[in-house]
């Protein structure tokens, strides 16, 4: 039995193919079909006057240029800074302080847990519509704000607090997302510093500056350019709350939702959207290099 089963299995182990892109093939043609080949594609038609049904001639920089005068491309580019501004501080601090209060294992606890990272699961577009019932004119938050004698406030109809409005959004939802990615790094700090730090007399702020933020300071820098770059992308929360206009006389659009309104229809401007799609994807990558190089410079 013992010799028929070894020639058995050298047959077996030559009949399996030995180079590992039958394997790897799958998932390349994956990645090639929608995420290289949109890619390159864009950076193509960024050069040229391409449109939905016209394919389009080589133009050189006149998109580029045409941008440096375009009104809305500045709004878009100011508020999708302004989103990064008011978005990434909340996202990397607050998550930690939840992560602090849920991280210990007392009776009931995992409900707590549950329920912060039940908006990361939920819809965006539920959320959206959500958000937007609460803050509207007639809606509950105004409702309340008259009852107290406080007045009606234009959460969605004024250009900057719609704009702060969705940024809430943002935070109230990524919460739950990075408050996970906390846990697990609190997780691997050593219980010992802590005893340590409490023995010499340190109190819960003191330990939490001296021991808890160098332990965890990898994982802010992670958070910090994983939201810079979610924050300066953004399109849903702003899109649902303002509208496909952007807000009061479109001064709410994003980059983002610049592209989508510029490039899409039958009439569309594909190669002026690509345009901007570059700018958003060299504005990404100069975030998380900035990020990186700070995380550096604090580590020298």
């Amino acid at each position: 039995m013992a010799s028929s089963a070894v020639p058995r299995v050298s047959r077996v182990r030559r009949q399996l193919p030995t180079s590992p892109w039958p394997f790897a093939a799958p998932g390349l043609l994956i990645i090639g079909a929608f995420i290289l080949y949109p890619f390159v594609s864009t950076l193509v038609n960024a050069f040229t006057d391409r449109r939905t049904l016209i394919p389009g001639e080589y133009v050189g920089l006149a998109n580029f240029r045409e941008l440096l005068g375009d009104d809305m491309f500045w709004i878009g580019l100011r508020n999708s800074t302004l989103y990064v501004v008011g978005v990434v501080p909340a996202l990397v601090v607050l998550p930690l302080l939840l992560a602090l209060l849920v991280q210990k294992n007392i009776p009931g606890i995992t409900f707590f847990r549950s329920a912060f990272y039940t908006p990361v699961v939920a819809s965006i577009v539920v959320v959206g519509l959500i958000w937007v019932w609460l803050l509207d004119e007639r809606g509950l938050v105004n409702s309340l704000l008259e009852t107290i004698g406080v007045g009606r406030v234009g959460f969605l109809s004024d250009q900057w607090l719609l704009l702060l409005s969705a940024m809430a959004v943002t935070v109230w939802k990524g919460l739950g997302y990075y408050m996970i990615i906390y846990l697990a790094a609190l997780a691997n700090v050593p219980r010992e510093l802590h005893e340590a730090a409490a023995v010499d007399g340190a109190g819960a702020i003191r330990r939490f500056l001296t021991v808890t933020v160098p332990a965890v300071r990898s994982t802010m820098v992670l958070v910090g350019a994983l939201s810079s770059v979610a924050a300066f992308k953004v399109f849903s929360e702003v899109y649902l709350m303002a509208g496909p206009s952007g807000g009061p006389a479109g001064e709410d659009t994003t980059l983002v939702m610049l592209v989508q309104r510029t490039g899409t229809g039958l009439t569309g401007r594909v190669g002026y959207a690509s345009a901007i799609s570059v700018v958003v994807f060299v504005v990404t990558v100069a975030l998380m290099l900035l990020v990186l190089r700070a995380d550096r410079k604090d580590e020298s």
